[in-house]
């Protein structure tokens, strides 16, 4: 990268992380069950709910004791099942059309990731009707207040319950991108590790890597505070000490609730310190060919921790140490060796692959310039690359290693 464009990137950076104190960052506040959600609901007077959801979700009923509590408390849920893998603008056009015909109030995002995000671009289109959601893509383009949000996740992965983020796909470019501020994060968030034993293991696997993703890149990342280090490295241990457990037992509640606990601390992290370019390539993907963001970003992130070399050194192996996987006297450069055999340890042992085969070589120029797009001058990497440089990992991801 050239030193003018570089010079711009960490400028900008700076500016990002002095201004962090600044910014009205907030946590959601957690609900401990339905019947404090729906007090929530009545003391802000809010009767007719949007309820966002897929419909795998629903078929396993996972939306039925809600909606049934809901209605013996005389609350209306109006329910959009359509929501996709890497929901699309014509997921949100669909759902927001539930929320108007049937004069909605306030809306609950029950599900992973996708559900949210959709979720939150609905909340974003009622807030800014005249804005469509590629003119709100970027950063502080929303600026207004939301209806009430509530998240529920059932998978312990993306973090969406803690974030000002929402990540859409155009139905017609499939081109990918998010939509940040502080509006979208939700309100309030309802941990109950019950909805996530229904989880396939390889679900639990992949939305669980995704999460250490979100530790690891928002630690190793130039904008870091003392809260988002500790969130990241109480999410790191907790995934290390539990994610295997919830994938082979997945009735363990246990792992499953430590899951969810390290999730949304991922997520406190990375909302305040952001992500890097595992995540932009995992995003590139994702748009393109519909791959899940949390199976890319666990073949995605050794990878790129390998590419960024003796610049993570250090923090992998604060991160080592933090976690028990090594001692004090192990050295730097080995400590991060080390970190990054566990991740693919890890991958391996969940049956999570080494390579995304999808790729096709034609792409990979258009798909590194996408990424390269997404992450400078926004996210304070490690080390800075250009569209070109990026490239590499894409061809190292599509033919994978042994």
């Amino acid at each position: 990268m050239n030193l003018l464009k570089k010079l711009y990137c960490r400028t900008y950076q700076t500016i990002f992380k002095i201004a962090i104190p600044l910014l009205p960052y907030r946590q959601p506040k957690i609900l401990k069950g339905y019947d404090e959600l729906i007090s929530v609901l009545k003391a802000k007077n809010k009767h007719n709910s949007l309820l966002v959801t897929d419909k795998g979700i629903r078929n396993l009923g996972l939306t039925k004791p809600l909606e049934q509590k809901m209605a013996e408390a005389g609350l209306n849920v109006f329910v959009y099942d359509g929501t996709v893998a890497n929901p699309t603008t014509d997921n949100v056009a669909d759902a927001l059309a539930v929320f108007y015909n049937n004069s909605c109030d306030s809306i609950i995002a029950l599900g992973g990731g996708s559900a949210m995000d959709c979720a939150k671009a609905v909340g974003a289109r009622v807030a800014r009707p005249k804005k469509s959601l590629n003119k709100m893509k970027g950063i502080l383009k929303v600026n207004k207040k939301i209806p009430l949000l509530i998240a529920i996740p059932t998978t312990a992965g993306t973090g969406s319950e803690t974030t000002l983020a929402a990540v859409i796909t155009d139905a017609e470019t499939r081109h990918k991108y998010a939509i940040n501020d502080f509006p979208l994060i939700p309100s309030y968030a309802l941990l109950d590790e019950n909805l996530t034993v229904g989880l396939p293991p390889f679900v639990t696997a992949t939305t669980g890597m995704d999460a250490l993703t979100h530790a690891v890149e928002a630690y190793i990342g130039r904008s870091t505070t003392k809260e988002t280090r500790d969130c990241a490295l109480k999410a790191a241990k907790l995934i290390f000490e539990n994610l295997e457990t919830a994938y082979l037992d997945g009735k363990n509640l246990v792992a499953r609730k430590k899951m969810l606990v390290a999730a949304f601390l991922a997520g406190v992290a990375f909302t305040k310190s952001y992500v890097g370019y595992v995540h932009a390539v995992a995003h590139s993907l994702g748009g393109k060919y519909n791959v899940a963001h949390g199976l890319a970003n666990a073949i995605i992130l050794p990878y790129v921790l390998k590419k960024y070399g003796k610049a993570v050194y250090k923090k992998l192996w604060e991160m080592g140490v933090y976690c028990n996987l090594f001692d004090k006297s192990t050295s730097h450069e080995l400590g991060a060796k080390l970190f990054i055999d566990k991740i693919e340890q890890m991958n391996k042992n969940m049956n999570i692959g080494t390579s995304i085969e999808q790729i096709n070589e034609a792409d990979i120029s258009t798909l590194a310039k996408t990424a390269e797009k997404e992450a400078n001058p926004l996210y304070p990497v490690p080390v800075l690359y250009t569209a070109s440089e990026l490239e590499q990992i894409y061809y190292e991801v599509k033919n994978g290693h042994d």
